[in-house]
């Protein structure tokens, strides 16, 4: 299999550090607020890279961290009165619940900041010893960059042109603007920790380079994230860790696309962030994913606001298949079979950089043809609808009871009912209260006979489009 890898920006031959083990670690979240469709779409896809390799056959270790100190969350903190320590522990169990529901499975370990406080100023303290760092007269520690002539070597720019438009903060306690903090002495009220250079706090990039040597040793096969990571935070990781170890950090790296929304990059100070959770309220979790799916994870994604619909719409169809074929030729019949050609050619989308998009586009094809044999009786359409579960599960879809869905779909889309029907239907209601069940059941085989079915609740009763 080939895997695209930034630093070297073209596809390589993805070989391990160590046959048949793969280490990797993808930069998770700063707990500073809920989590928006950026912290989904990237969780999903490194938790697909890792399902695919592990179906390659590799023993895979993927290490995801929460950032649960930094400067935003100390802001929010004071805004809410609420402890630091306490609003990111609060923000954290949101978070895991809402991708618990998105159906995102969790990583082999978690890393956080606050946890790993003893390990950062080890790694600083080592770094200061070796030259590439150095203690300023306020309790501050910086990088020095200058020290490290690979520098730009991901970003594929120079020292000038990362300066270029780019806010320098203590300028005046820095040997170069480039250099940047790798602890921060604590302010008035902030959350902190002591250190040989006082009280304070870890820099942002430090702690994914020391969280990472902690639970890995000196190198990792795959680091990832979002492509607005590259520079800074990955550029700083690369500097940190190889003039620490004298050692190549990460072997491949990788970088998702970015959000946007109606063609413009998602942010709060737009006002266009999309929370998960919301989205989760409208729409199936796999009706999410295969939409965010559909374009190469390299790429950006443009949320419209048809884009949501319009997946779920094609799950539906797809699902209303597997629905007809189990139907036809019985459940047990559509989970057993085996499809070997369809799982194979999954693998070589896949195989070519995790393109699970092109993976994805199979289906409409696929789908066409199970519908067609299921016309025909032709019952190797069973075996096409269980391969097709198996393999594509790995992509979060097809997962589900195919009823169940078709209905969690009707229930938070609800179709406009006819006012014929509704009256119908109040109509029967009515013969229920007054029990004349004759008239009642006559009323309900109308209503069915016309497309729609009845769901009675203990107070009142639901109308669902068949």
């Amino acid at each position: 299999m080939r895997i695209y890898n930034s630093l070297t920006r073209r596809k390589e031959e993805f070989t391990p550090l160590e046959k048949g083990k793969v280490k990797m670690y993808a930069c998770g979240i700063t707990v500073s607020g809920e989590a928006h469709i950026g912290h989904g779409y990237q969780a999903l896809i490194y938790d697909i890279m890792r399902k695919y390799l592990e179906k390659k056959g590799y023993s895979v270790t993927y290490a995801r961290n929460y950032t649960d100190v930094d400067d935003k969350i100390i802001a929010k903190s004071k805004e809410t009165g609420i402890p630091a320590e306490k609003y990111a522990a609060q923000m954290i169990e949101n978070i895991n619940a809402v991708m618990k529901e998105f159906d995102v499975d969790e990583p082999a370990l978690w890393l956080k900041a606050t946890e790993n406080i003893q390990n950062i100023i080890d790694f600083i303290s080592e770094l200061i010893k070796k030259g590439h760092a150095y203690p300023a007269a306020n309790g501050d520690v910086y990088f020095n960059v200058s020290s490290f002539k690979r520098y730009g070597c991901l970003s594929n720019r120079s020292v000038e042109d990362m300066l270029d438009g780019v806010r320098v903060e203590n300028d005046e306690l820095k040997k170069s603007p480039a250099d940047f903090a790798l602890w921060k002495a604590a302010k008035e009220g902030e959350i902190c920790w002591n250190s040989p250079w006082g009280k304070g706090r870890p820099g942002w990039h430090i702690e994914c380079s020391a969280m990472n040597r902690a639970a890995f040793g000196d190198q990792i096969d795959i680091h990832g994230g979002g492509r607005d990571l590259i520079f800074p935070h990955h550029e700083n990781e690369i500097a940190q860790s190889e003039s620490l170890t004298g050692k190549q950090f990460a072997k491949y790296w990788t970088h998702n696309g970015l959000i946007k929304v109606n063609g413009q990059k998602m942010s709060k100070s737009l006002g266009n962030s999309l929370l998960l959770s919301d989205l989760l309220k409208k729409y199936s979790n796999e009706a999410i994913k295969f939409a965010l799916l559909q374009n190469n994870y390299r790429g950006d994604i443009n949320i419209t606001d048809s884009l949501f619909p319009e997946a779920e719409k094609h799950l539906t169809d797809f699902y209303s298949v597997i629905k007809a074929a189990e139907d036809k030729f019985g459940k047990s019949a559509c989970v057993n079979g085996v499809n070997k050609r369809i799982d194979d050619k999954f693998n070589a989308c896949m195989d070519e950089d995790f393109n699970a998009a092109l993976a994805l586009s199979e289906l409409f094809s696929l789908f066409k043809s199970v519908s067609a044999k299921i016309q025909k009786g032709d019952k190797t359409a069973a075996d096409d609808v269980s391969q097709i579960r198996k393999t594509y599960a790995l992509l979060g879809i097809f997962k589900k009871d195919a009823e169940e869905y078709l209905k969690e779909v009707a229930a938070k889309n609800p179709a406009e009912i006819p006012a014929e029907i509704e009256e119908l239907a109040k109509a029967r209601w009515q013969a229920k209260l007054n029990k004349n069940w004759a008239q009642a059941d006559s009323l309900r085989a109308k209503i069915d006979a016309m497309g729609y079915t009845i769901k009675d609740g203990k107070d009142s009763f639901t109308i669902i489009k068949k």
